[in-house]
């Protein structure tokens, strides 16, 4: 787990700063790539945009799931140290897929890498450095971005390899996962293949994701685990065509970005109970507005319960498949990406 701040040196502090700055613009950018712009694409096709229903948001639903096809998926994983090069084989950054100009070119015909391409354009802050990044997020499998690795580069962040894949398996997640809370001692196969299975089950609650998904969820829930023995901060974003969610992972920490509707009188009601005129609120908090109605974003902050936190004294406890890992700590609604003087404000769209 990460060394907390109080433990770190100063430059270490510093260093922590400026990674927390730049997650809170990622949060922006993949808010706006995930969600506004897929908004945009049922739109541009006069297609009805398939809102979440409510009951999918509850923790441990087990929904039934479809593929959209006009909904943007991205699977980014931000380091805020260097991944040490011996997890190679777990997760995948090898020099084969380094963002370079030969690399991009050679794996991803499709993409038009023209010949603004140059070295610097993978760092953070560079005025390039955003195009490049939303012009890698439909590639399949992960992004990866960290800490520049070079020593006279000591707090600069770069996006550093992409097409990374994640090879640690489902089982051996879930015995890390199990030993961690107290569920395992040893093997995850010591109380039989049930116990082993439910497991894994309750390995995908944990990251608030149902036991049947693939793809892209199944990689961030395993590469947030896998994340856990870093003594740095992790945090992990993931959207797919069937969630319709912007999940972002970071230790402990679990959110869930989403489109709701509101009617009129609703966004009324909400204006009223924030001391805001509607048309501040229709113009700050819509990312898109009718007569009769709004599209706002919302924000669920979910916390682990006690079945999902390590126990003190470390004796090892027996699985209940029926407890709930998760519940809901938070529901905000959040501004418009655009709206970066705002801040959010509370409403319960669930309970």
């Amino acid at each position: 787990m990460a060394i907390k701040r109080l433990n770190l040196s100063l430059d270490e502090k510093v260093c922590r700063s400026l990674y927390e700055v730049l997650r809170d613009g990622l949060d922006r950018d993949l808010i706006q790539y995930a969600l506004v712009d897929s908004f945009k694409n049922f739109q541009s096709r006069n297609q009805p945009y398939p809102f979440v229903e409510k009951r999918e948001l509850n923790p441990k639903v087990q929904a039934p799931e479809r593929e959209y096809k006009y909904q943007n998926s991205l699977l980014a994983i931000f380091y805020e140290g260097v991944i040490p090069s011996e997890y190679k084989k777990y997760i995948r950054f090898l020099s084969s897929n380094k963002v370079s100009k030969i690399n991009l070119s050679a794996h991803l015909l499709d993409l038009n890498i023209d010949e603004d391409f140059y070295p610097n354009i993978k760092y953070f802050g560079n005025y390039q450095f955003d195009r490049l990044f939303h012009s890698l997020l439909p590639v399949d499998y992960a992004l990866l971005l960290q800490k520049d690795p070079s020593i006279e580069s000591k707090n600069r962040y770069l996006l550093s390899h992409f097409h990374v894949k994640i090879d640690w398996p489902v089982a051996s997640a879930a015995e890390d996962m199990g030993k961690r809370l107290h569920y395992l001692s040893g093997d995850i196969y010591e109380r039989g293949e049930e116990y082993a299975e439910l497991l894994q089950h309750k390995l995908f609650e944990y990251y608030g994701f149902p036991h049947f998904i693939g793809g892209r969820r199944t990689a961030a829930v395993v590469a947030a685990q896998f994340s856990r023995r870093m003594d740095f901060l992790s945090t992990i974003y993931v959207a797919s065509a069937s969630s319709r969610t912007l999940t972002k992972i970071s230790g402990n920490e679990l959110y869930r970005y989403l489109l709701i509707k509101l009617s009129s009188d609703e966004m009324i009601s909400i204006a009223r109970a924030n001391h805001m005129e509607f048309d501040i609120f229709r113009e700050k908090f819509t990312i898109h507005s009718e007569k009769d109605y709004g599209v706002a974003i919302l924000l669920i902050v979910y916390e682990h319960t006690t079945h999902s936190t390590p126990q003190k004294g470390g004796r090892v406890r027996l699985l209940n498949p029926d407890s709930r890992w998760l519940t809901i700590a938070c529901q905000l609604l959040i501004p418009q990406p655009m709206a970066v003087e705002t801040r959010p404000i509370r409403h319960s769209e669930i309970y």
